[in-house]
């Protein structure tokens, strides 16, 4: 990559997410690369539930500021017990979490958790975009946007990120869905850049076990 490509990208440093770890060793191999946020999947249907691999105890263990826990329309109690129990430092909604639930929810985290919530896109047109941002509550700390699926995420699909160029968007946000070395230059095409960029299926051996060589790689093009 060149210095002129790589500067289009990063006016400003992007920050970045590896989501659906399932192995400390692996965790542990990260560390040393500086990666701002470590995402734990709690949704029992997903390949990547961590609970499957590690304990709230081992992930409690784990010394860094950005790990995040991922629920899909789970009670705001298992929420609530898994971030301090696991001592997260955010909570990602994936699911179908309306305004109420994440008042709710911000009542009974601690302060201190950060509220992420995923907007998940797939044939909406920019006004229904525009309107589910807007109706987000003050709770949310962050938005994430990423391709729609039966599945929650993790399906390793782009959707058409200028629809981002159309909308106005309050928040620092997360993309993701999809995003790897060969699509990471159209990132310098949208108006408003991401706060972070969201790793996960493409950088994968198969479910939960990450190419962290593949991953310090990609960190570097992005720095």
């Amino acid at each position: 990559m060149t210095d002129h490509k790589k500067h289009s990208i990063n006016s400003h440093k992007l920050k970045l997410k590896v989501c659906g770890l399932t192995q400390l060793q692996q965790i542990q191999e990260l560390i040393p690369m500086k990666i701002d946020f470590y995402g734990f999947i709690f949704y029992e249907k997903s390949p990547r539930y961590v609970l499957n691999h590690l304990s709230l105890e081992q992930i409690s263990t784990i010394n860094h500021n950005g790990k995040t826990g991922v629920f899909v329309n789970e009670n705001i109690e298992k929420i609530t017990e898994t971030a301090e129990t696991a001592k997260l430092n955010f909570i990602q909604l994936h699911g179908d979490e309306n305004e109420n639930f994440i008042v709710a929810l911000r009542e009974q985290l601690n302060p201190e958790v950060r509220i992420i919530k995923v907007i998940r896109i797939g044939n909406q047109n920019p006004d229904e975009l525009q309107k589910t941002i807007n109706d987000q509550p003050s709770a949310v700390n962050h938005l994430l946007f990423d391709t729609d699926s039966k599945a929650f995420g993790g399906t390793g699909k782009t959707f058409n990120w200028n629809l981002l160029n159309e909308i106005e968007i309050p928040l620092p946000y997360f993309l993701s869905g999809g995003i790897s070395e060969e699509n990471i230059q159209n990132i310098s095409l949208l108006h408003q850049k991401p706060f972070a960029l969201d790793i996960n299926s493409k950088f994968e051996t198969e479910p939960g076990i990450k190419d962290v060589k593949r991953i310090k790689m990609f960190k570097k093009t992005i720095e």
